[in-house]
């Protein structure tokens, strides 16, 4: 749903209309009615998922499979099992000084929401906050990415063929329209992307006080120590690295590796890139594993970098190999970095991993807090300590140990940033307080009450009586 001058006032205003007039006084089997016939689509539309994917930069089905369909049926099936329990109302002690009241809880709807969805997962990160505003009770509107525009068209078929656009509408466009649709008093804003762009975002919800989710990327390092069994660790990196082709917000960035151990790594890191994606470069490039870059200019920039890498003195282990035509970057490995290199001064968001070495953990750690705080920080170590002194002297929104990027399928963790990385938590439980106001409520009773002891006049009694509860122990 749009208008010719991208205007959408009135949009908001039918949302939040029937958000006061219906959403609010619905009961909890309508919200989950709305899911389950979400669910029910995209189970019918899996192919529909993949091709569209497909076409937008390359997705093997078995990928999108993996990482855009089933972590929204796991997200919808939580809430499903779940929600009675999430939107129960919690009942607080009551302190003597208030004796006689009752104090409870109450979770509602913030109101209508926008969410705001990137390009590089642009199926699961725009649908999966949607399940969590849907389950809190919320109208939502919708805006995914231009980048992926056969996606894009997915999910505007989608939303169309399942809701009233009163519960949730989708808009298409770009930036014209971004910053038309941030011009509204949001109750809620979730968005996906970069630092950036969350800036922006974040500032254009403060004109109105609008509370955000801003689920953004960073420089994740990963951590090798000695500690280690190298042919497992390679594998995991080498995986986690090069899923959707590195364009993840939670793939490592660098790969600090204490320096006794590099050479013995980078042989494990060969051999399992080439039992998962091949020997040769007509091989690899073939792979239909491996996903494209989603566009020419993030082709462009990706190159660019990596060129100025190796002039810079980076030296390339595997990799280095470009179709401008296809936006095909072949997954690369650097040696030779050190924090100088251009590599390691921005989030890379594509299939290059440098590596740093280091002599004692102190010094990676100290490096890692030299940046901002990530996403995701991981580490391979069979040391207890080793494991305990990483967490406890870095910071992180997430943190995974002898393994990466898995921690976003959990569907019991919270999942998001701290600091310049994002603010608020998605997934399951966690996403769908982020979408809801937790309202306390004190309920009196009708006459005499415990609170009258401090009212004026203060007689000879009420003065015992106030400094016996001001009384501090």
């Amino acid at each position: 749903m749009s208008t010719a001058d991208n205007d959408y006032t009135q949009l908001f205003k039918i949302q939040q209309q029937h958000f006061l007039n219906v959403l609010k006084k619905e009961r909890l089997f309508a919200r989950k009615e709305r899911l389950l016939k979400l669910k029910k689509w995209i189970k019918q539309n899996q192919d529909a998922i993949k091709l569209a994917l497909y076409n937008d930069f390359n997705k093997s089905p078995q990928e999108v499979a993996i990482s855009e369909i089933k972590p929204v049926i796991s997200e919808i099936n939580q809430a499903l099992k779940e929600l009675r329990n999430w939107a129960k109302t919690e009942r607080v002690k009551t302190p003597l000084t208030l004796f006689g009241t009752k104090g409870s809880i109450v979770k509602e709807a913030k109101g209508v929401c926008l969410i705001i969805a990137p390009w590089n997962f642009p199926f699961m990160l725009a649908v999966g906050p949607l399940v969590s505003a849907i389950a809190a009770g919320n109208s939502v509107v919708l805006k995914p990415s231009e980048i992926t525009p056969n996606t894009e068209l997915l999910l505007i078929k989608m939303v169309k063929e399942i809701f009233s656009p009163k519960e949730v509408s989708i808009v298409k466009g770009g930036i014209e329209e971004t910053q038309n649709l941030l011009k509204l008093p949001w109750n809620h804003i979730f968005f996906t992307g970069s630092p950036q762009v969350g800036k922006i975002i974040m500032q254009s919800a403060a004109k109105h006080l609008t509370s955000v989710t801003l689920e953004l990327g960073g420089r994740n390092a990963v951590v090798v120590t000695k500690n280690t069994n190298f042919k497992s660790t390679a594998k995991k990196l080498i995986w986690g690295k090069f899923f959707n082709n590195g364009q993840s917000c939670i793939s490592p960035n660098y790969l600090l590796v204490e320096e006794s151990i590099k050479d013995k790594l980078i042989t494990e890191l060969k051999f399992e890139f080439v039992e998962m994606y091949g020997n040769y470069a007509d091989e690899i490039k073939k792979n239909p594993s491996l996903a494209r870059i989603v566009n020419a200019k993030h082709f462009d920039r990706l190159k660019a970098l990596l060129d100025k890498s190796i002039e810079a003195g980076g030296k390339v282990v595997f990799g280095n190999q470009f179709d401008a035509e296809e936006n095909f970057i072949s997954p690369t490995l650097l040696d030779n970095i050190n924090i100088e290199n251009p590599i390691f001064q921005e989030e890379i968001f594509g299939p290059i991993l440098p590596i740093i070495t280091y002599k004692k953990l102190q010094e990676a750690i100290k490096l890692i807090n030299s940046n901002e705080s990530a996403l995701a920080l991981y580490i391979f170590s069979n040391s207890k300590k080793e494991q305990q002194q990483f967490i406890k002297e870095t910071t992180a929104g997430t943190t995974v140990i002898n393994d990466t990027t898995i921690q976003f399928t959990h569907p019991n963790l919270p999942f998001g940033g701290v600091g310049n990385s994002g603010l608020g938590k998605a997934h399951g439980h966690f996403g769908y307080l982020e979408f809801t106001n937790k309202r306390a409520v004190l309920k009196q009773r009708k006459k005499h009450t415990t609170s009258q002891l401090i009212y004026p006049k203060y007689n000879w009694f009420k003065k015992i009586i106030i400094k016996l509860i001001t009384w501090f122990e």
